[in-house]
């Protein structure tokens, strides 16, 4: 494949449009033009001299790890979408020795960063001085799947009412009538929206045996499951694949079938969910879309163009594989 015609399918323009940008052919628009260098950027390519210019700035994506394959892939979303953007991508995660959000902000400051995107987690989480210091700087900030309330910063997530919605519905069309929840620590929002929408839809006396919560890893899931088998759940909804993977292997424990005896539904379906054994039925995310949503929200900051600050809301989808089965008689 030629430059040319690399650079074009990158930029989605025809060769004879990135010819045309490359000779400064008068008549080009600018945001075709902005297209076609960006690809150059992108792919490796020298920009012609009279192109050239200063890189952009820095943009900090802040991820609580990068052990669940859901972050990743919210920042590999992102970057893709900073970069057209002239923005380069800065990946800021916990790590296990102890560097922690507030350490990146401090370092991210210093470095006059454009903005900052939080996903999964919440610059409230880094303490008194970090958030006066990005408040006092009116750095502009995007929340994704915020972990705590923020008000006054724009908020991107995936309706985990729906999420439930979809999740009950399906055990239920499946013939499940005692569903379990296996959500995060309290506190959580995105963990409190699905538990509320959970006691919306699910009633008797002992819905609260019903509800497990727990940390975000497969032995949490595992732990967990075990107060919903005893209280008869045939079906369980999980907060993430991780924690559903978790309750897979905790049923498969105490000697139960997957899904012959317990019906399993995860949330995110993270890359290797078809690849699982059983592949497991889940609630996808629509990580593309709140990945763009979520740059064109602070780089319209960027702007200094006004912003929404209500939440915006995108909608999951039901992703039926293995995992979930007719309720055994």
């Amino acid at each position: 494949m030629t430059r040319l015609s690399e650079v074009a399918k990158y930029a989605g323009y025809s060769e004879a449009t990135v010819s045309r940008v490359l000779r400064d052919v008068p008549g080009i628009g600018e945001d075709t033009r902005n297209a076609v260098l960006t690809a150059l950027d992108v792919l490796g390519y020298q920009r012609p001299t009279r192109h050239r210019r200063e890189l952009g700035s820095l943009v900090g994506m802040v991820l609580p790890d990068l052990h669940n394959p859901i972050f990743p892939a919210y920042a590999e979303a992102m970057a893709g979408a900073l970069v057209r953007r002239n923005l380069i991508p800065v990946l800021c995660t916990r790590t296990a020795d102890g560097v922690s959000e507030a350490h990146y902000i401090e370092m991210l400051l210093a470095r006059k960063v454009a903005g900052i995107v939080f996903v999964g987690a919440s610059y409230a989480d880094a303490g008194p001085e970090q958030t006066k210091a990005l408040r006092a700087r009116k750095l502009p900030i995007v929340l994704i799947n915020e972990a705590d309330e923020n008000a006054g910063a724009p908020r991107i997530a995936v309706d985990d009412a729906v999420a439930v919605d979809l999740a009950v519905q399906h055990l239920r069309d499946l013939g499940h009538k005692r569903i379990g929840l296996i959500v995060g620590p309290r506190g959580h929002v995105p963990s409190e929206r699905k538990l509320a929408e959970f006691r919306r839809l699910v009633d008797g006396a002992d819905r609260q045996r019903l509800v497990a919560h727990t940390m975000f890893s497969i032995a949490g899931g595992q732990t967990a499951v075990a107060p919903l088998l005893a209280a008869g759940a045939t079906g369980v909804v999980c907060a993430s694949d991780t924690l559903a993977l978790g309750a897979i292997r905790g049923a498969r424990k105490q000697g139960l079938r997957v899904p012959e005896q317990l019906s399993v539904v995860g949330f995110d379906d993270s890359v290797y969910m078809p690849m699982m054994d059983p592949p497991l039925t889940t609630v996808r995310q629509p990580i593309q879309a709140i990945g763009v949503a979520a740059v064109n929200s602070l780089v319209a900051q960027i702007e200094r163009r006004p912003v929404p600050l209500e939440e915006e809301l995108f909608e999951p989808e039901l992703i039926v594989r293995d995992s979930t089965a007719a309720c055994p008689a």
